[in-house]
């Protein structure tokens, strides 16, 4: 969930990094200089819609309806949340100008990441996993640069530590979710458990009020001091969602219901 694709008239292949080091380097001195932000098939993380919503002074559903599409894809009851494109010459990022990205310091995790690829996957039994790629587009002309990085590094460099708790936990929830399991209940996207989820993965500005304006406190235990961040922090309100949707799908995670 991590890379843009390859529709740009353009090749690419990637290489497993391991504990290896990899050259790049972008820059308004670069010629390929924002290529990469057009034509983008690029998923977005619950995280990644918390920063982009704050940075824009957006609600959550006001940013899911103007910046994302969604498609079924590698979940086959979970709707994945994408970066929806501008229908400009190229398609270009909404967020593009001639300088670069508006919402820079907020932008998502995988244009963070590139060209590194943190393949972060979880498996049906909610265990998670994580394996470092390099991506090599033919276009991209940052590999010539002189300046080497590690996986650990680029991450560091690239200010990715806040993210990596929030991915994790969606990664192991994504994980579950590619299984089956509930197509087999006759259970889709449009059911209303994966709708309760999406709100509480994606649409967090509804989900507070879900947890301050419903039965939910009264159904589950949630310590005051978590209680109190929860009510400003969109962070700690989505790390909250996540382990709802893990003791709500899926009866188990950190997250106690009330005797």
């Amino acid at each position: 969930m991590t890379i843009p694709n390859d529709a740009m008239d353009s090749t690419a292949h990637r290489e497993l990094l391991g504990s290896g080091t990899f050259k790049f380097a972008c820059h308004d001195g670069v010629p390929c200089f924002t290529r990469c932000c057009h034509n983008a098939d690029m998923y977005l993380y619950p995280y990644d819609v918390v920063r982009m919503k704050q940075n824009l002074n957006m609600t959550s559903e006001e940013f899911l309806v103007a910046h994302t599409t969604t498609a079924i894809r590698d979940m086959p009851t979970f709707p994945n949340v994408m970066l929806k494109m501008s229908d400009l010459q190229g398609n270009p990022c909404t967020f593009l100008t001639e300088k670069g990205c508006t919402i820079y310091s907020d932008r998502p995790y995988s244009c963070r990441a590139y060209p590194l690829e943190p393949a972060i996957y979880g498996d049906a039994d909610g265990s998670m996993h994580v394996q470092y790629y390099v991506m090599h587009h033919d276009y991209c002309k940052g590999h010539g640069e002189d300046k080497t990085w590690s996986a650990k590094s680029w991450m560091a460099d690239q200010e990715m530590e806040a993210y990596l708790e929030p991915n994790n936990c969606w990664a192991r929830i994504a994980g579950r979710l590619q299984s089956d399991s509930f197509r087999a209940q006759g259970i889709d996207a449009n059911s209303p458990p994966m709708k309760m989820a999406f709100m509480a993965s994606y649409n967090i500005d509804t989900f507070r009020r879900f947890v301050f304006e419903s039965s939910f406190l009264s159904r589950y235990v949630v310590p005051q001091q978590q209680l109190n961040a929860v009510k400003e922090d969109d962070r700690e309100l989505l790390m909250l969602g996540l382990s709802w949707i893990e003791r709500f799908l899926f009866s188990d995670g950190p997250l106690e219901e009330r005797a």
